[in-house]
Protein backbone atom coordinates (compact mmCIF):
# COMPACT_ATOMS: atom_id res chain seq x y z
CA UNK A 1 0.00 0.00 0.00
CA UNK A 2 1.22 3.44 -0.91
CA UNK A 3 1.80 5.95 1.87
CA UNK A 4 0.09 9.12 0.72
CA UNK A 5 -0.05 12.43 2.52
CA UNK A 6 -2.39 15.27 1.69
CA UNK A 7 -0.97 18.61 0.69
CA UNK A 8 -0.56 20.70 3.86
CA UNK A 9 -2.43 23.57 2.21
CA UNK A 10 -5.37 21.47 0.95
CA UNK A 11 -8.69 23.11 1.79
CA UNK A 12 -11.03 20.90 3.82
CA UNK A 13 -13.75 21.14 1.17
CA UNK A 14 -13.21 20.35 -2.50
CA UNK A 15 -15.52 21.14 -5.40
CA UNK A 16 -14.51 19.16 -8.48
CA UNK A 17 -16.38 20.43 -11.53
CA UNK A 18 -16.29 18.59 -14.84
CA UNK A 19 -17.42 19.45 -18.33
CA UNK A 20 -16.47 20.84 -21.72
CA UNK A 21 -17.13 24.58 -22.21
CA UNK A 22 -17.21 24.03 -26.00
CA UNK A 23 -20.18 21.65 -25.87
CA UNK A 24 -23.20 23.80 -25.04
CA UNK A 25 -24.77 22.91 -21.69
CA UNK A 26 -21.80 20.67 -20.82
CA UNK A 27 -20.22 23.98 -19.76
CA UNK A 28 -22.39 23.95 -16.62
CA UNK A 29 -19.67 22.35 -14.46
CA UNK A 30 -16.88 24.74 -15.48
CA UNK A 31 -19.23 27.73 -15.22
CA UNK A 32 -20.24 26.68 -11.70
CA UNK A 33 -16.54 26.36 -10.84
CA UNK A 34 -15.81 29.84 -12.18
CA UNK A 35 -18.64 31.35 -10.13
CA UNK A 36 -17.51 29.54 -6.97
CA UNK A 37 -13.94 30.79 -7.43
CA UNK A 38 -15.33 34.33 -7.67
CA UNK A 39 -17.18 33.82 -4.36
CA UNK A 40 -13.87 32.87 -2.66
CA UNK A 41 -15.57 30.81 0.03
CA UNK A 42 -13.06 30.24 2.83
CA UNK A 43 -11.95 26.63 3.19
CA UNK A 44 -13.26 25.65 -0.25
CA UNK A 45 -10.97 24.70 -3.12
CA UNK A 46 -12.38 24.50 -6.64
CA UNK A 47 -10.89 22.35 -9.41
CA UNK A 48 -12.21 21.82 -12.91
CA UNK A 49 -11.42 19.37 -15.69
CA UNK A 50 -12.98 18.06 -18.90
CA UNK A 51 -13.50 14.58 -17.44
CA UNK A 52 -12.68 12.60 -14.32
CA UNK A 53 -9.54 10.48 -14.32
CA UNK A 54 -8.18 7.99 -11.80
CA UNK A 55 -5.64 10.65 -10.77
CA UNK A 56 -8.46 12.76 -9.34
CA UNK A 57 -8.61 10.29 -6.45
CA UNK A 58 -5.45 11.99 -5.15
CA UNK A 59 -7.27 15.34 -5.06
CA UNK A 60 -9.48 13.88 -2.30
CA UNK A 61 -6.56 13.45 0.12
CA UNK A 62 -7.02 15.52 3.28
CA UNK A 63 -10.57 16.60 2.42
CA UNK A 64 -13.48 16.60 4.84
CA UNK A 65 -16.14 16.96 2.15
CA UNK A 66 -16.25 16.76 -1.65
CA UNK A 67 -18.81 17.92 -4.21
CA UNK A 68 -18.63 16.79 -7.83
CA UNK A 69 -20.42 19.16 -10.24
CA UNK A 70 -21.49 18.09 -13.71
CA UNK A 71 -24.13 18.70 -16.35
CA UNK A 72 -26.85 16.06 -16.66
CA UNK A 73 -28.58 15.19 -19.93
CA UNK A 74 -31.52 13.70 -18.05
CA UNK A 75 -32.82 13.59 -14.52
CA UNK A 76 -34.30 16.13 -12.19
CA UNK A 77 -34.61 19.73 -13.32
CA UNK A 78 -33.25 22.24 -12.44
CA UNK A 79 -30.67 20.11 -10.57
CA UNK A 80 -30.16 17.21 -8.22
CA UNK A 81 -27.84 17.29 -5.20
CA UNK A 82 -27.36 13.80 -3.81
CA UNK A 83 -24.91 11.78 -1.74
CA UNK A 84 -22.35 9.61 -3.52
CA UNK A 85 -20.91 6.27 -2.51
CA UNK A 86 -17.85 4.51 -3.93
CA UNK A 87 -18.63 2.11 -6.79
CA UNK A 88 -16.36 0.53 -9.37
CA UNK A 89 -17.02 1.42 -13.00
CA UNK A 90 -17.43 -1.53 -15.32
CA UNK A 91 -15.59 0.32 -18.08
CA UNK A 92 -12.32 -1.09 -19.37
CA UNK A 93 -10.48 2.21 -19.45
CA UNK A 94 -8.99 4.52 -16.85
CA UNK A 95 -10.28 7.53 -18.78
CA UNK A 96 -13.52 9.32 -18.03
CA UNK A 97 -14.57 7.85 -14.69
CA UNK A 98 -17.79 8.48 -12.82
CA UNK A 99 -17.61 10.35 -9.50
CA UNK A 100 -18.43 7.09 -7.68
CA UNK A 101 -15.52 5.39 -9.46
CA UNK A 102 -13.15 8.17 -8.31
CA UNK A 103 -14.33 7.50 -4.74
CA UNK A 104 -13.72 3.79 -5.27
CA UNK A 105 -10.22 4.49 -6.63
CA UNK A 106 -9.50 6.59 -3.53
CA UNK A 107 -10.59 3.72 -1.29
CA UNK A 108 -8.48 1.18 -3.18
CA UNK A 109 -5.46 3.47 -3.36
CA UNK A 110 -5.43 4.62 0.27
CA UNK A 111 -7.17 1.75 2.07
CA UNK A 112 -9.44 4.34 3.69
CA UNK A 113 -13.01 5.41 3.09
CA UNK A 114 -13.30 8.55 0.96
CA UNK A 115 -14.58 11.78 2.45
CA UNK A 116 -18.36 12.32 2.42
CA UNK A 117 -19.23 13.30 -1.14
CA UNK A 118 -22.12 14.62 -3.16
CA UNK A 119 -22.98 15.00 -6.80
CA UNK A 120 -24.52 18.21 -8.07
CA UNK A 121 -26.06 17.23 -11.41
CA UNK A 122 -27.30 20.36 -13.22
CA UNK A 123 -29.86 19.68 -15.93
CA UNK A 124 -28.80 20.60 -19.45
CA UNK A 125 -30.44 20.08 -22.82
CA UNK A 126 -28.01 20.95 -25.61
CA UNK A 127 -24.58 19.26 -25.73
CA UNK A 128 -23.50 19.77 -29.35
CA UNK A 129 -19.97 20.94 -30.11
CA UNK A 130 -19.96 24.72 -30.60
CA UNK A 131 -23.43 25.25 -29.15
CA UNK A 132 -23.82 28.08 -26.63
CA UNK A 133 -25.16 27.57 -23.13
CA UNK A 134 -28.94 27.44 -23.36
CA UNK A 135 -31.27 29.78 -21.48
CA UNK A 136 -32.87 26.92 -19.53
CA UNK A 137 -29.44 25.60 -18.52
CA UNK A 138 -28.37 29.09 -17.40
CA UNK A 139 -31.44 29.32 -15.17
CA UNK A 140 -30.73 25.83 -13.81
CA UNK A 141 -27.18 26.94 -13.03
CA UNK A 142 -28.44 29.85 -10.93
CA UNK A 143 -30.75 27.58 -8.91
CA UNK A 144 -27.99 25.00 -8.47
CA UNK A 145 -25.44 27.58 -7.31
CA UNK A 146 -27.82 28.91 -4.67
CA UNK A 147 -28.29 25.41 -3.26
CA UNK A 148 -24.59 24.55 -3.55
CA UNK A 149 -23.34 27.65 -1.75
CA UNK A 150 -25.72 26.92 1.12
CA UNK A 151 -24.54 23.28 1.18
CA UNK A 152 -20.89 24.40 1.22
CA UNK A 153 -21.52 26.81 4.08
CA UNK A 154 -23.12 23.99 6.08
CA UNK A 155 -20.18 21.69 5.26
CA UNK A 156 -17.66 24.31 6.38
CA UNK A 157 -19.57 24.93 9.61
CA UNK A 158 -19.42 21.20 10.31
CA UNK A 159 -15.69 21.09 9.52
CA UNK A 160 -15.15 23.95 11.99
CA UNK A 161 -17.79 22.47 14.34
CA UNK A 162 -19.69 25.74 14.40
CA UNK A 163 -23.45 26.18 14.66
CA UNK A 164 -25.12 25.68 11.28
CA UNK A 165 -25.97 28.89 9.38
CA UNK A 166 -29.62 29.89 9.44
Amino acid sequence: MLSLRPSPDAAPVLVLAIGNPSRGDDALGPLAAQRLVELALPGVEVLTDFQLQVEHALDLLGRSFVVFVDAAADGTSPFELRPLLPAADVRHSSHSLSPSAVLDAYRRLTGNEPPPSRLLAIRGNEFELGAPLGDAAAANLEAALAALTQDLRVAMAQVRREPLPA
